[in-house]
């Protein structure tokens, strides 16, 4: 079937409308049609080529919301009408150890991306949510429990959210332990949301005073303005855990000596240019850890979901129309954008 989408031809060009195919579905195939959509920065790494390996015509998108509108005749868990979910994922290998334990994002044989992975449809490689419908297998798609007014701020739960949930959940975030998160965007904003839920006391940098008044109003219990040296210093050696979410090149041992002994820095942005070495012997005097950590499992992301609906978050949004994503990217480039973007679909037939 042919639908709508918006993506681009090559990594200078700016994105417009294309037409694109979607399979029809298959036994164990769910069928989607996309309400809303999430712009994530790998959309503009990708689609920009700032990561290298992007295949043209590239369809961004893996923050997806969606109606159910056709399942395939093996398909159990999903029916016709249901609102679900979409994120990085839409295939893994199914066998590895990885995906035995459901942590498909670490599959051994390469997961399959919602966009630019590797696919034996026309045109090779997946197409992502900026466009009308997605046809996904079962296995990957999830349920939305959220009330219909909260689901284009659920959107971004798909990629920003269960990418903070994943490492504050591995490393047991919670009552009793003092957590800090690097940076305030799309990111960073769910990361101190979700903390401040599991009942850490939850600390937030941010590098402008500005932004210190927002990061309280999203649930920080304090914050700390990184350049300024004396309240860096003031918290040396207290924190349990420290959730990295900036994607540019930074200096980590910032972040290393504010750290307990035992304590572990998480970094889940990934920079353009690598980050400075860090200093070895701070991590070997206190045991310290440097970490990372990728996106989540299905069953992880469902769980996460969950815990979203029950505690009623979502992301701070502004929505858009697909006509200004170029727009959009540039803003997000300069971080003028409260805390994510999101597409209406409903645009695309304009």
């Amino acid at each position: 079937m042919t639908i709508k989408a918006y993506g681009a031809y090559a990594a200078d060009k700016p994105l417009e409308p294309l037409a694109i195919e979607r399979r029809q579905p298959g036994p164990h195939d769910v069928q989607i049609d996309i309400l809303f959509c999430g712009v994530c920065h790998s959309d503009l790494h990708t689609v920009r080529s700032e990561w290298g390996g992007t295949l043209y015509p590239c369809v961004p998108g893996h923050e997806i919301v969606g109606r159910v509108t056709a399942v395939g005749a093996d398909v159990a868990g999903f029916a016709v009408g249901e609102t679900v979910g979409i994120g990085c994922l839409v295939d893994s290998c199914q066998h590895c150890p990885s995906c035995a334990e459901g942590l498909e994002q670490y599959c051994e044989n390469g997961f399959v991306g919602t966009y630019n992975g590797p696919t034996h449809e026309a045109p090779g490689h997946t197409l992502g949510g900026y466009s009308q419908r997605i046809v996904v297998d079962d296995k990957f798609v999830l349920k939305i429990r959220h009330p219909e007014d909260q689901l284009a701020a659920v959107a971004p739960l798909l990629c920003a959210g269960i990418t903070t949930y994943s490492p504050l959940r591995h490393w047991k975030v919670g009552p009793g332990k003092k957590v800090g998160i690097v940076g305030i965007g799309g990111l960073g904003h769910m990361g101190v949301k979700l903390a401040h839920a599991m009942g850490a006391r939850t600390i937030a940098f941010t590098t402008s005073e500005s932004k210190r008044e927002d990061a309280k109003a999203l649930g920080a219990d304090e914050v700390i303005v990184s350049r300024n040296p004396d309240e860096m210093a003031a918290h040396e050696g207290s924190f349990d855990f420290i959730l990295d979410t900036v994607a540019a090149s930074h200096d980590l041992n910032a972040y290393t000596k504010l750290l307990r002994r035992d304590g572990t820095l998480v970094l889940v942005g990934v920079p353009e240019h690598p980050h400075p070495s860090p200093d070895v012997s701070a991590l070997i005097m206190k045991r310290r850890a440097i970490a990372g950590s990728l996106i989540g499992g299905i069953a992880e992301t469902q769980e996460m979901l969950d815990f979203c609906a029950e505690k009623g978050i979502v992301a701070d949004i502004e929505m858009i129309p697909i006509q200004k994503i170029d727009e959009a990217y540039d803003r997000m480039q300069k971080s003028d954008v409260k805390y994510r973007f999101v597409i209406d679909n409903s645009s695309l037939v304009e």
